[in-house]
């Protein structure tokens, strides 16, 4: 396969949103920007409100050709056939989600800022490794993942690095050369039009 032109784009949902809207601004981005992977990341436990979703975006998604994963419910992954799962938690999950899900699915880890938990997560067998938040929260308590770390992955490691957390204009420029995707959510989806938001934030790769 091809080597792509820069970072791909890697959508992430809200925390929350309604089931009877949000389907058709997801449906409204995909349309008009290359996407290489969707994920269903839903701050409720709930796992019956957690399928409903998944089943909606799945069939968004996968009209257009974009792989969707949903964070942590493995189970689910498996249950609703989507094409792999997100685990928020480092390394430590997944040797046993690779070995519940098989060879073919997506496995991906967000590590922090943790080079150590990112190489044990790709020993593990994970498909990529994400890092961030890439710039300061102001929530206090998360170290932020330098352009450092992503220079160093990015030179030594062959396992995709995605680019997560408080992206800006500045850390999407300053980033553009040392990660493989864009995990991008609620830097869009807050504001009235998503598209606009994101060629805002991504022009400054450009």
């Amino acid at each position: 396969m091809a080597e792509p032109e820069g970072p791909q784009l890697y959508l992430v949902t809200p925390p929350e949103f309604e089931l009877s809207s949000f389907p058709e601004r997801l449906a409204r981005v995909l349309d008009a920007r290359p996407t290489a992977c969707l994920r269903l990341a839903m701050a409720t436990r709930d796992e019956d409100r957690v399928a409903r979703a998944a089943d909606a975006l799945r069939e968004v998604a996968h009209a257009r050709d974009v792989a969707i994963v949903v964070s942590d419910h493995t189970g689910l992954a498996e249950r609703l056939g989507l094409d792999g799962v997100h685990l928020t938690d480092g390394a430590r999950r997944v040797r046993k989600a690779r070995e519940t899900l098989g060879p073919d699915a997506i496995v991906g880890s967000f590590c922090g800022a943790l080079r150590h938990d990112g190489m044990t997560a790709g020993e593990a067998g994970a498909d990529y490794v994400a890092f961030g938040p890439v710039a300061d929260t102001g929530l206090g308590g998360e170290e932020v993942a330098t352009h450092d770390l992503f220079a160093w992955w990015s030179e030594m490691i062959e396992i995709p690095v995605v680019a997560e957390g408080a992206l800006d204009a500045a850390t999407v420029a300053a980033l553009a050369g040392v990660t493989d995707f864009w995990a991008v959510g609620e830097e869009i989806w807050r504001h009235d039009d998503p598209l606009a938001a994101l060629d805002a934030l991504l022009g400054a790769a450009g």
